[in-house]
């Protein structure tokens, strides 16, 4: 099971510090392996294994417990939940940790599925009669044992070793002969942060267990990519609200703000998918559908039926011509608040992605079904307008997998700025000690194709300067002001088409290099219809 920040149980998180905030320090585990199979009135209550994710799950009193689990190893896991009102008529259970929710619903005697509120896709689990014998009792925590459970915990649920060219097991042969029965925990600290980073991962992970709480030493990032800092946000935004026809209006704390550009055009800025409240998923989304209410109203606040100024659930004179969503500073959250803005802005579904879960400990090609996770319209109002969404290498982990959805609807959305991060799946917090946990991923979103873009990244459709010290000083924001040429020119050429006039009216009006743009963009998205 995995996690993103706002997520519990099946996929507990994105690799960021306040998801490994949220992890507790390994103690022993049960005095006892097996749990009853079963009680009147929750069928859910025994043990289980997840398909893939690594984890034991014994659910017993109402209260569920987890356990990391590798061939040689068990430790109490940091996921506990505890049940919250009786089983639905299914049986349908829902288990509460702080503002996190997960639902498990049993499918027979021996398969049950996990759902977490605000989480895309499913984990199955599968009964057992028992937790594992080495459950049994504490886990050996001297600095070789914490090495191999290190190491164990990559090699049976780590995908990208072979795309990386990275050979594990000779990693471990050559750094397992830095550790002796004296070597400390910042030593060994050491030699996992020299195993980690060659991976250039930004959902692998270290952290330190200092007073009770998890401090993060080390995380990944592609080698190459822009390093965020708060300095660079305040910069950016400013760079990006000059352009804007008024003040940009603020939802989530700030993490979302909304404007207006020349020409008819919406900004809709997404700095990050997690924390737009103190409240759980619900609460999020909410506040979410109020910053997209007030993107896609009139700018005199009339709304149709829809939602939206125009009747039609689309556009109208008085509303939107274009939607600019710029995600360059957004490092990650929840996948579902992702989906819940595509889903605004289409009005049929389609296929996002597809998820599958490594899930042989021996095999690293094999893998949990592939499930397809759908958009679907909202019942609010949409736009269904041309988007343009912005990217840099920044955007990571939700931004990137929000980016994937909006690949497949039509029409096509143009991506503008850089190769995002290259992380999609949610992560693994695993204790490794009572000092030290660490976070990495299992999981791969795949295209149509069966294909990813881990490890490079999704590329822009064009090309701009993002963020570089030149664009900072000068203020300047290339990638902004293509969207706005594309979306316009993209508006200007459906109107020429229909008053049957040529391109060259636009090149009377704009310079060469402003129409390539323009006509790149053009050209990646009809390319893109046509297959």
């Amino acid at each position: 099971m995995t996690h993103r920040p706002e997520t519990t149980l099946g996929r507990i998180g994105r690799a960021t510090a306040a998801a490994v905030a949220l992890a507790t320090a390994v103690g022993p585990a049960a005095p006892g392996t097996a749990v009853a199979q079963g009680r009147p009135g929750n069928a859910l209550e025994g043990v289980w294994q997840t398909d893939g994710y690594g984890l034991g799950v014994a659910i017993t009193g109402g209260r569920l417990t987890t356990y990391d689990v590798t061939a040689h190893s068990c430790v109490p896991a940091w996921i506990t939940a505890t049940q919250a009102g009786p089983p639905g008529p299914d049986g349908t259970t829902r288990y509460t940790m702080g503002t996190n929710a997960l639902t498990l619903t049993p499918k027979g005697r021996n398969r049950a599925v996990d759902r977490e509120e605000g989480g895309v896709g499913t984990t199955t689990l599968n009964r057992l009669d028992a937790l594992p014998p080495l459950c049994a009792r504490p886990a050996p925590n001297d600095p070789l044992a914490v090495f191999d459970r290190f190491w164990e915990t990559f090699e049976e649920n780590y995908p990208f070793f072979a795309a990386k060219g990275i050979d594990w097991h000779a990693v471990r042969g050559e750094q397992r002969r830095r550790i002796t029965p004296t070597t400390t925990t910042a030593q060994l600290q050491d030699v996992l942060v020299d195993m980690l980073r060659p991976l250039g991962d930004a959902h692998t992970g270290l952290a330190r267990v200092v007073d009770g709480q998890p401090r993060p030493v080390f995380g990944g990032r592609r080698p190459g990519t822009t390093e965020y800092t708060p300095e660079l946000h305040a910069r950016a935004l400013q760079a990006s609200t000059a352009q804007l026809t008024g003040p940009e209006q603020p939802f989530a704390g700030g993490r979302i703000g909304v404007g207006r550009l020349p020409d008819g055009i919406g900004y809709l800025r997404v700095s990050s998918f997690e924390d737009y409240t103190d409240g759980d998923y619900r609460s999020q989304a909410d506040e979410l559908d109020r910053a997209l209410d007030a993107l896609l109203a009139a700018p005199d606040g009339r709304t149709g039926p829809d939602g939206l100024a125009g009747p039609d659930g689309r556009t109208s004179p008085d509303g939107l011509a274009g939607l600019v969503v710029d995600v360059r500073l957004n490092r990650g959250g929840s996948d579902a608040l992702g989906l819940h803005i595509a889903a605004r802005l289409t009005d049929r579904p389609y296929l996002a992605y597809r998820k599958v879960a490594r899930n042989d400990p021996a095999d690293p090609t094999g893998f949990t079904r592939p499930e397809p996770i759908p958009v679907q319209p909202s019942a609010g109002g949409h736009f269904t307008g041309p988007v343009a969404v912005l990217t840099s290498s920044i955007s990571a982990s939700a931004a990137e997998t929000f980016t994937q959805a909006m690949t497949g609807r039509s029409p096509h959305v143009v991506r503008i700025g850089e190769n995002t991060q290259g992380v999609f799946s949610d992560v693994l917090i695993k204790t490794l000690s009572p000092e030290l946990m660490v976070v990495l991923p299992n999981e791969e979103y795949l295209t149509r194709n069966g294909s990813t873009f881990d490890g490079p990244g999704i590329p822009p459709d064009v090309r701009t300067p993002v963020f570089t010290p030149d664009e900072l000083a000068a203020l300047r924001d290339s990638a902004l002001s293509t969207a706005r040429r594309v979306l316009a020119e993209d508006a200007r050429g459906n109107q020429s088409h229909q008053d049957d006039h040529g391109e060259q009216g636009h090149h009377d009006t704009q310079g060469d290099h402003d129409t390539q743009d323009a006509r790149n963009a053009r050209n990646a998205r009809n390319a893109r219809e046509q297959r």
